[in-house]
């Protein structure tokens, strides 16, 4: 059975938890700051802003996640000193920069009644079992919202994005990846899906 919960309410003890899940999923992603999955959960744990993810338990522990923002929020807060802790003076001062670069800021569209899921990602193991498409239907039935939004899905991330289209999420924008060749890919897909009353 799958549980859905967000992450303030599931207490202190599972933010590791949660944690863990995301850096696994993003694993290829997240390479730049450490290719050790326990290294890089030590120095992402501290950051993670609970009330702001929410997480599909199987078997009371987390086994998919995703962050819900509104306005002006972030999901993440990350401190300089705590990714010095862990990744190094001077690895750790260049990844804390480049995370407020790149998970850091609002999207231009923000306002009352938009909310922006972000950052969905499933445990290796959990993978294929529905998890993902439980915590995507329990974040778009959410009241106060008549629109949700996904930023920059890469292109050749099939799975995501036959998930959301399936959920009724449509292509709003592309925008081309630079060195698309190095990158692997070739354009970020954002997503929206609008809410009738």
């Amino acid at each position: 059975m799958i549980e859905i919960e967000r992450g303030d309410r599931l207490g202190e003890a599972h933010r590791r938890g949660i944690t863990e899940v995301l850096v696994r999923g993003f694993a290829e992603d997240f390479e730049y700051f450490s290719s050790d999955p326990e290294k890089l959960a030590d120095a992402f744990e501290h950051m993670v802003i609970p009330e702001r993810f929410y997480a599909a338990l199987v078997d009371g522990e987390p086994a998919a996640v995703a962050s819900l923002t509104t306005g002006d929020e972030e999901c993440f807060a990350p401190r300089a000193s705590e990714f010095r802790r862990h990744l190094g003076a001077v690895h750790g001062t260049i990844s804390h920069l480049v995370v407020r670069s790149q998970f850091l800021g609002a999207p231009d569209e923000a306002r009352e009644g938009l909310a922006e899921i972000g950052f969905v990602t499933t445990a290796p193991a959990h993978q294929g079992r529905g998890v993902a498409t439980a915590l995507m239907r329990h974040l778009i039935a959410l009241p106060g919202y008549d629109e949700f939004i996904l930023r920059e899905i890469k292109d050749d991330n099939a799975p995501a994005l036959g998930l959301y289209a399936k959920l009724g999420f449509t292509e709003y924008e592309r925008r081309p990846v630079k060195f698309a060749r190095k990158a692997g890919f070739k354009e970020y897909v954002s997503l929206k899906l609008t809410r009738t009353a």
